[in-house]
C-alpha cells in the first residue's frame, strides 16, 4: 500500500483543495479518513475544504474560465489529449487506488480507469466538432445560424462507486467545450479525488494554461450544500441517488442554473422463452455482483417468463456458489467488499423484507466472518410490486420474479419509478424489436442481449423517469456543457422585418 500511495504522489495526509497544480492546506480543518472497505485500515487522510478556500477555487475558477474560454477547441482538445496520456501512464496505479479504496475487483478498478482514458479520446476528437446549424432566412440578404458558446463554471459531485470515471465522463467534455471544472468527490473515496487532480495537472504544466481543474472536498453536507447553491456554478453535475437528486434539481433550479442528474436504477433484464442462457446467466451474474452490486446500471430485477423459470433459477444459484469473494486486488476475486458496513446492512435488511413478505432467499445475504464490509450476494424470489423490490438497495442483491407474457414482462419493468437501464435476452427477432419500440423499454438504455451493467463511451449514457434525464459520455451530450446562440447578420441595405412586419416610421 505504501508503494502505490508513493508512486501517486500521496502522503499520510494529502491537502484537499487544489487550484490546477497549486494547493492550499489550512491546518485547522478537518481531515477526512479514506478507509479500505476489504480490511476496515485506514490508508491515508484527505483535508476538508474551509469556506475561505472555497472561496478562493470559486475566484480563482472565474478567473481562469476568462482566459480558458478564448482558448481554441482544438487546443483546448489537445490539453485533454495530454491528459489522455498521462492516465494511459498512470492506468495500473491508479486503477488499484480505485481497487484499494472503493473495494471493487482489479479488472473493474483498471477498466474504470480505462473508461477515463476511452473520454478524454472521444473528447478529443469531439474539440474539432462542436458543430452549429445555418438556417435559410425569410429574410433577404440576411443569414442565420447557431453557435455554441461555453457556459462557464461545472461544478462536479461523484459518488463512491465509480471515483474517477464520472468525473472524467463531465469534466474531459465540459474543458474542451471552453469550461473550468470545480469537482466535489465522495468522502468515501477522496484520495482517489486528490490522485486524479496531481496526474492531470502535472500531464499540464507545461502548458502555459491557465488552471482549468480544481478540487474541493467536504465530509459533511454545510460546503456541499453551498456548492449546490451557489450562482456562480452554471451547470451542476450530481450523481447519487434519485432521494437527493431530488433536493438537488430543486435547490439548483430555484437559482436558474443548469443541473446534469445521474441518480438511482432499478434496472431489469427480461429473460423470455427464446433467451440463449448461455449468454444471458453470465450477463445476469455480472450485471448483478459487478461492484458488489453498487452500480447504478446493477441488474436488480430478473423478469423471466414461467417457461424458463425453473432452468433459470437453478443455473444463477448454482453461478452464485462459484462467485469467489474476497480481497480485490487479487485477480483471481469476483466480488470485493461493500463501501462500508451501513451497505451491509441495507442488504441484510432487504433479505429481511422479502422474508416478511413471504418471498424466498435462495441463497447469500450472509456476512463473511472477516475483517471488512463482506457479505454473500443474494438471489430472492419476489414479486415486483413489493415495496423492497421497488426501492434501490444498492447492494448484492438479485429479484426473480415469474411473468407470463412478454406485454407483462415489459410492464414489470416499466412498472418501477426509475427508468436507467434495461435489457431482453432473446433470439426472437418479434420479441426484440418489441422491446425497443414505442411502448417497449421505456429507460434511457435498452440492450438485446447483453447486460444492463457496462455501458461503454460513445453512446450518451443517462436514465428517464427518476433516474434524472441526463446524458454524459457520448453522443451529443457535448450540448449540455455549452448554451446555443442564434445568430442572424444582416449584410444587405434595407432593414426587412421578420414575418413581413411592417414599421415604417
Amino acid at each position: 500500500m505504501k508503494d502505490l500511495l508513493k508512486q501517486l504522489d500521496l502522503t499520510a495526509v494529502n491537502a484537499g483543495t487544489w487550484y490546477g497544480s497549486d494547493h492550499c492546506e489550512d491546518q485547522s480543518t478537518g481531515l477526512i479518513d479514506s478507509i479500505n472497505p476489504t480490511t476496515g485500515e485506514l490508508i491515508a487522510s484527505v483535508r476538508n475544504t474551509s469556506p475561505a478556500e472555497y472561496e478562493r477555487v470559486l475566484t480563482m475558477a472565474q478567473e481562469s474560465f476568462a482566459a480558458w474560454s478564448k482558448v481554441p477547441a482544438p487546443v483546448r482538445g489537445n490539453a485533454v489529449r495530454l491528459i489522455g496520456n498521462a492516465l494511459r501512464e498512470h492506468r495500473t496505479t491508479l486503477g488499484a487506488l480505485v481497487t484499494l479504496e472503493n473495494g471493487k475487483i482489479k479488472s473493474e478498478g483498471i477498466g474504470e480507469v480505462q473508461e477515463m482514458i476511452d473520454i478524454a479520446d472521444f473528447a478529443v476528437g469531439q474539440s474539432r466538432m462542436l458543430y452549429g446549424n445555418t438556417m435559410h432566412s425569410e429574410r433577404p440578404q440576411h443569414r442565420m445560424y447557431e453557435q455554441w458558446q461555453p457556459l462557464g463554471l461545472v461544478g462536479t459531485i461523484t459518488a463512491f462507486n465509480f471515483p474517477v470515471a464520472v468525473w472524467a465522463w463531465n469534466a474531459c467534455i465540459a474543458a474542451i467545450c471552453g469550461n473550468v471544472n470545480i469537482w466535489k468527490p465522495s468522502p468515501k473515496t477522496a484520495l482517489c479525488g486528490v490522485a486524479v487532480q496531481k496526474i492531470v495537472n502535472a500531464a499540464l504544466a507545461d502548458e502555459n494554461l491557465p488552471p482549468v481543474f480544481f478540487l474541493i472536498n467536504d465530509d459533511s453536507n454545510e460546503l456541499a450544500q453551498t456548492f449546490v447553491d451557489d450562482p456562480r456554478i452554471n451547470l451542476l453535475s450530481f450523481t447519487g441517488s434519485c432521494a437527493v437528486g431530488r433536493q438537488v434539481g430543486a435547490r439548483v433550479a430555484g437559482r436558474m442554473g443548469r443541473v446534469l442528474l445521474e441518480l438511482g436504477g432499478n434496472n431489469a433484464i427480461i429473460v423470455d422463452e427464446f433467451a440463449n442462457l448461455d449468454l444471458a446467466i453470465p450477463a445476469i451474474v455480472f450485471g448483478s455482483v459487478g461492484t458488489a452490486g453498487q452500480r447504478c446500471t446493477t441488474t436488480r430485477r430478473v423478469l423471466i417468463h414461467k417457461s424458463r423459470f425453473d432452468e433459470v433459477r437453478t443455473a444463477l444459484v448454482k453461478a452464485y456458489g462459484q462467485i469467489r469473494i474476497g480481497d480485490p486486488l487479487d485477480g483471481k476475486t469476483l466480488m470485493g467488499p461493500l463501501i462500508d458496513e451501513s451497505s451491509v446492512t441495507r442488504v441484510e435488511a432487504a433479505c429481511d423484507a422479502v422474508r416478511a413478505h413471504g418471498g424466498e432467499i435462495l441463497c447469500g445475504g450472509e456476512r463473511l466472518d472477516r475483517p471488512g464490509n463482506f457479505i454473500t450476494p443474494a438471489i430472492a424470489v419476489a414479486k415486483n410490486d413489493w415495496n423492497i423490490v421497488q426501492s434501490e438497495t444498492f447492494g448484492p442483491i438479485l429479484y426473480l420474479i415469474p411473468c407470463n407474457t412478454l406485454d407483462d414482462a415489459i410492464a414489470m419493468q416499466n412498472g418501477v419509478v426509475q427508468g436507467l437501464s434495461s435489457a431482453i435476452f432473446t433470439d426472437n427477432l418479434q420479441n426484440a424489436e418489441r422491446f425497443l419500440s414505442s411502448g417497449g423499454s421505456d429507460c434511457g438504455i435498452a440492450n438485446v442481449n447483453i447486460g444492463t451493467s457496462g455501458a461503454e463511451i460513445g453512446g450518451a449514457f443517462g436514465g428517464e423517469k427518476e433516474t434524472g434525464g441526463g446524458r454524459e459520455a457520448g453522443s451529443d451530450a457535448w450540448k449540455a456543457y455549452m448554451r446555443r446562440q442564434t445568430t442572424t447578420i444582416n449584410w444587405g441595405k434595407n432593414l426587412p422585418l421578420a414575418q413581413g412586419v411592417n414599421f415604417d416610421l
